[in-house]
């Protein structure tokens, strides 16, 4: 018996490997490419939001700029309403003081027998003294 060598392989099993090397490759290829894809995707989904984050943020910023601001002119109007209020009223309290200051002083020049009504008209006036100082008070807050 004689027995032929092995050469190798044969053409024909060449053959048959060539095709799975030029699938895997393809395969290889397409992967590649779906997964730049995918990332590309990925990149320029991030990118928008980033600028749509930005420009929210932005519009978000004015908004409330605007509204601080328009909250401070009506807070600054209010203000000087209750500050006109109580410069009015302690104008009004002077006025009183004032009168009751006459009235006292001239009680007490005519003081015979009438010093009851001088003390009813020095606790009124203190009344009225602790009334302004108050409201003096309360302005100085409000400042």
């Amino acid at each position: 018996m004689h027995m032929q060598p092995e050469l190798g392989p044969t053409p024909a099993s060449r053959s048959e490997r060539a095709p799975r090397k030029r699938g895997r490759r393809a395969f290889v290829i397409f992967l590649f490419i779906w997964i730049m894809l995918i990332a590309s995707g990925i990149a320029g989904a991030k990118l928008y939001t980033d600028r749509m984050k930005t420009e929210m943020t932005n519009e978000i910023n004015a908004q409330t700029k605007a509204q601080i601001t328009l909250m401070q002119q009506r807070y600054d109007e209010r203000l000087k309403q209750v500050e006109a209020s109580y410069k009015d009223e302690i104008a009004v309290l002077q006025g009183k003081v004032d009168a009751l200051n006459e009235l006292l002083a001239f009680t007490k020049d005519n003081a015979n027998a009438k010093t009851d009504n001088s003390n009813k008209l020095f606790t009124q006036l203190n009344d009225v003294k602790k009334q302004l100082d108050q409201l003096q008070k309360n302005l100085d807050v409000l400042k």
